[in-house]
């Protein structure tokens, strides 16, 4: 495939050498055209060695190729990254005042722009204008991401993480200029791993979860446009790049983290298996085991019920300004008085959460596997849908399903 990569002039451009990386590892051919701010932030030589190809922002280079024509029309994809609020506003008003601009008017093939730039410009009623016009025209604009800018300020505005910018383009390109990212501008907070509640300094009460099918859920919504916060039990696989990472370890740190991240969340995904109980008490210093002593009784209290209080929290107008969709996870077994649904179904009707995704759990089921098989039940008593493969797998059809809910479906209905 043939990219054009068009870099603005922002500060996140150097991250756009790593996006170029990723194509070029990929097997596509690469023109990178800079913008003159942009090569005061990363070199022409940089382009050059990483693309392999000749790089310039001049119409007056090579006229007799006619790049400023020739460019635009053989790119089977145009992605411009950073955005920057200038670019923008060229892009919308047709401006044709350089190598880069000329190559959008003449571009046949699907557009991608990755916007970078302080929140308040990101913000700004002309930027959204753009943003709008940009769209209407079948441009593809990803939100940005939020999180730290430059200096010390901090929201929305980030250059979305290159794997972010890949992922899209290359669905872009899949789907066409009818593309459309289906979580784009939302918030979604996932848990994932598993909790361990302290005992002593050395022992924790824990469970088997790795955190794969969590880490998998927020790539698949990473991927999908959405900001993505998770919040971080014991996990035996790394967080994936481009999400905000919450680190906890026991269940009411567990609840302390999600109702906060509830604020500002469109979707809440509980993935995490979180303990049901916790030790009453918690010595200072590590039980031993003496000969002459009896053996040790452990008092158990119960942990929260976190995903409940989310709901609750929600239904009393705790997020007014959100409509906000709450999905939880069940892990069950089964045993002599009911099957794994029938505790499903009875679960979703307690925590009152509007998808409940279930898996049947075991010694070699689910936990630390790379595989799983589950059943979205729906609160609105929509049919179960079944969902099997690798865990990515499963979580790309989790995410599309909360898409279609979330642009479909009143969560509260």
């Amino acid at each position: 495939m043939r990219i054009v990569l068009g870099v603005g002039g922002g500060i996140a451009a150097y991250k756009v050498a790593s996006l170029l990386r990723l194509f070029t590892e990929a097997g596509h051919h690469v023109t990178v055209i800079p913008t003159e701010a942009a090569t005061r932030f990363v070199g022409t030589a940089t382009w050059e060695a990483l693309s392999g190809n000749p790089v310039s922002n001049s119409v007056f280079d090579d006229v007799h190729q006619v790049n400023h024509v020739r460019l635009g029309h053989e790119a089977d994809l145009v992605v411009i990254a950073p955005a920057t609020a200038d670019l923008l506003a060229k892009a919308a008003s047709g401006q044709a005042g350089d190598l880069l601009t000329n190559t959008l008017l003449m571009a046949h093939g699907p557009v991608l722009f990755a916007p970078a730039m302080h929140t308040e410009m990101w913000q700004h009623a002309a930027t959204r204008a753009n943003v709008e016009t940009l769209r209407s025209r079948g441009a593809a604009v990803l939100e940005p991401a939020t999180g730290r800018l430059t200096g010390s300020d901090s929201g929305p505005g980030r250059l979305p993480e290159p794997e972010v910018i890949f992922d899209a383009a290359l669905a872009l390109v899949q789907g066409q200029s009818d593309y459309q990212l289906p979580l784009a501008g939302r918030t979604v907070t996932i848990s994932a791993g598993g909790t361990r509640e302290p005992l002593d300094p050395v022992r924790f009460l824990g469970n088997r979860s790795s955190g794969k099918q969590g880490v998998a859920l927020a790539v698949a919504a990473r991927n999908a446009g959405a900001t993505v916060r998770l919040l971080a039990a014991h996990m035996e696989v790394p967080p994936p790049a481009g999400v905000e990472v919450v680190p906890v370890e026991t269940a009411l740190q567990l609840r302390e983290a999600a109702l906060a991240a509830a604020v500002d969340s469109d979707v809440v995904i509980m993935s995490a298996a979180v303990a049901d109980f916790r030790p009453s008490e918690v010595s200072d210093t590590k039980i031993k085991k003496r000969d002459d002593s009896a053996d040790p009784v452990i008092t158990l209290v119960r942990n929260p019920d976190i995903l409940h209080e989310l709901v609750e929290l929600r239904n009393s107008g705790g997020h007014a300004e959100r409509q906000q969709l709450i999905v939880g996870f069940a892990a069950e077994t089964g045993d002599s008085h009911g099957d794994v649904l029938a505790y499903a179904e009875a679960k979703l009707e307690r925590k009152g959460c509007d998808l409940l995704v279930v898996n049947h759990v075991g010694a070699d089921k689910v936990f630390g596997q790379d595989t799983n098989s589950v059943v979205i039940l729906a609160r609105s008593g929509s049919e179960p849908q079944e969902a099997a493969g690798t865990k990515t797998e499963v979580s790309a059809t989790i995410i599309s399903r909360i898409g279609f809910e979330l642009n479909h479906v009143s969560p509260r209905a």
